[in-house]
């Protein structure tokens, strides 16, 4: 765990935040981020979304730890500053969500070398809600869990559902499932479209953060998903609705 660049003025979270690199089981290099609080009741684990970053948690942690918790997130592989998959940098790439785990096996590692302040709670963001889902249905140290739209499938049209099944497996087995979903924007969505008609917030304030961080600090962007991660996004959402709720008690 070595000290990582940290960009603390474009997040506007509490005092004292910081990041590490970390290492998952298959080497690949991944970045928590830390906002201590010296009188917390707990730390709550933040999962991003798709395309999202640590230093996008800034105001989420403040508001925590007006609440009193520490707040834990992290780049995972493939965002961020995390390790990206691919020779373009801007697309988002996995073939299999059992990669998620394996930073999520990382971070968890992190928090008990820390001792960061327990007991300890998980909330998910969008693809962050499939990712924590998973490693509640194993063995887990969290208390409670919280989840924001989470991403437990994949909007679109009955007709494209089929298509875009076939399209992943035959990009697969030809070997191009590294290519970008046709249609996918080739630059980070803030940067894309407008405020006006958007469909990631209706607050303007949040949407001008969002987008001075990518102005400000680019390589914390993506853009669109290869077709490998999307066929890999609906394997898991299907083999997660196949499954029992998982039990906190």
């Amino acid at each position: 765990m070595t000290e990582a660049p940290f960009h603390s003025a474009i997040a506007d979270g509490p005092e004292g935040g910081y990041a590490r690199w970390l290492q998952a089981t298959d080497g690949v290099q991944i970045r928590a981020g830390h906002w201590p609080l010296a009188t917390a009741k707990g730390t709550v684990f933040l999962l991003p979304g798709r395309t999202e970053y640590i230093e996008k948690y800034g105001r989420a942690a403040r508001d925590l730890a007006q609440r009193g918790y520490a707040t834990l997130t992290v780049d995972v592989r493939g965002q961020g500053l995390a390790d990206r998959a691919l020779d373009d940098p801007m697309l988002g790439h996995v073939r299999d969500f059992a990669e998620y785990q394996r930073d999520m096996e990382a971070l968890i590692s992190f928090a008990r070398a820390e001792g960061l302040a327990e007991p300890w709670f998980l909330m998910g963001h969008s693809m962050g809600g499939a990712i924590a889902l998973r490693a509640l249905m194993g063995r887990h140290p969290f208390k409670a869990v919280a989840f924001s739209a989470p991403m437990w499938g994949i909007l679109m049209s009955a007709l494209m559902r089929p298509m875009a099944l076939v399209m992943g497996h035959a990009a697969r087995a030809m070997g191009f499932d590294h290519r970008a979903v046709p249609g996918s924007r080739e630059a980070t969505y803030v940067l894309a479209v407008p405020f006006v008609g958007n469909t990631l917030t209706t607050d303007a304030e949040m949407w001008n953060y969002m987008r001075q961080q990518a102005l400000v600090v680019p390589a914390l962007t993506l853009a669109g998903p290869s077709l490998g991660w999307l066929q890999a996004a609906l394997a898991e959402c299907r083999a997660l609705a196949a499954l029992p709720a998982p039990d906190l008690a």
